[in-house]
């Protein structure tokens, strides 16, 4: 097995080989729509025998992403770009789109448009992106996503975070990844990229890098070495993931992820809902169910295995989702794309149902700058929104 080695036709997986013919003609139909690519490294977390493996669950076709619901942008990242490749929506916090290929494509993927016949998104020439940056002395947070940026050559990544730096009011610089987790060879095998982590982690700056593990499978030894690694450089490393029918919808699971990255010093950040991307219908589980899914979680575990927030990437910023009772759902702004919308707490009527913020009873303003969104239902007597 070669450890650098990606796979982007799935007919050469062996698993895929043994189907019956009908069911290959089926994934190559999903494929031909949503890619495959996986690392070897990645292929061979899995338990090919256990029809219901997690891992296979995140990185094989399935018939279910053939689903016409959703939408290609679903947070209308296009409403806050700028600059070609670069995202502005939350005042502190401009997003670089630095790379359109990944270690491997997850199928949940909420910027599958990226991989998909488009128009492209990501930046090659990101002078003018960080031209803007310098113009902006609110940015504090320079986040570099993608597709994955440890996607790219270790010398192209040196002369952005060079650049980066220089802007003094840029303080932080996160790397979203899931390397660690596709292909943690990339990093344990390139002391260059250590090295330039190490430079650029000094002082009073600090680069944060996004780490995406949704299962505790994805943690595999060289995962370990390769988190211990940019530890040791002097990242700070903290995790994200959506919840996924299927992978780490179980409270179990769930607080054993966040277990064992807390284990290693990496803080677990945010759980979001996953998105309602075209083709992400199947991987997705109502709001309720998740809520009380890493409540459960949150049960099982210590006070630092437990700083995630939940959230919903929404379009107008990310909402937080912070209680319930029988009857109610407690929401209100974490980031908001429009400041005055950091006031508002949100309350509607339960909905199990519900799989995004849009899917709740729609909210009327009422006057109040603080109460303006707040809203509750007695269950015995609503019928329709009632405005405080």
């Amino acid at each position: 097995m070669m450890k650098g080695t990606y796979i982007t036709d799935i007919t050469q997986i062996p698993y895929f080989q043994s189907m019956p013919e009908s069911e290959q003609e089926t994934l190559l139909k999903v494929t031909e729509r949503f890619p495959f690519r996986a690392s070897e490294h990645y292929l061979s977390l899995i338990d090919w025998n256990n029809p219901n493996d997690p891992i296979k669950r995140i990185i094989f076709p399935d018939p279910g992403e053939l689903n016409a619901s959703g939408s290609p942008d679903p947070s209308e990242e296009k409403n806050y770009t700028v600059q070609h490749g670069l995202q502005h929506k939350y005042p502190q916090t401009a997003l670089l789109l630095l790379s359109d290929v990944c270690g491997g494509i997850c199928r949940f993927c909420f910027r599958k448009r990226l991989f998909m016949d488009c128009e492209r998104q990501t930046v090659r020439d990101y002078a003018p992106a960080l031209g803007y940056v310098r113009d902006h002395p609110e940015v504090t947070d320079v986040l570099l996503s993608g597709g994955d940026p440890f996607i790219l050559a270790t010398s192209r990544l040196r002369q952005v975070i060079r650049e980066i730096r220089e802007i003094d009011h840029v303080g932080i610089i996160r790397i979203g990844t899931k390397m660690l987790a596709y292909n943690p060879y990339r990093i344990t095998e390139d002391p260059d990229l250590i090295e330039l982590i190490r430079e650029a982690s000094g002082g009073e700056k600090k680069i944060y890098i996004m780490a995406h593990f949704n299962h505790p499978n994805e943690i595999s030894s060289e995962s370990v070495r390769a988190i211990g690694m940019l530890q040791q450089a002097g990242a700070i490393i903290v995790n994200q993931t959506p919840v996924i029918e299927g992978v780490n919808n179980n409270p179990a699971v769930m607080a054993d992820l966040f277990k064992k990255l807390s284990f290693m010093g990496v803080s677990p950040y945010y759980v979001f809902q996953c998105r309602p991307t075209i083709g992400n219908y199947i991987y997705s589980v109502p709001v309720e169910e998740s809520f009380w899914t890493l409540q459960k979680a949150f049960q099982r575990c210590s006070g630092l295995a437990k700083r995630a927030r939940f959230i919903m990437s929404h379009s107008t910023g990310k909402i937080e989702v912070v209680g319930m009772n029988n009857h109610n759902i407690f929401m209100r702004y974490h980031q908001a794309a429009d400041p005055e919308d950091y006031e508002k707490f949100m309350i509607s009527c339960s909905n199990p149902q519900a799989r995004w913020f849009d899917d709740y009873e729609p909210f009327t303003p009422g006057t109040g700058p603080i109460r303006e969104w707040l809203f509750e239902c007695d269950p015995a007597a609503y019928s329709g929104t009632a405005t405080y």
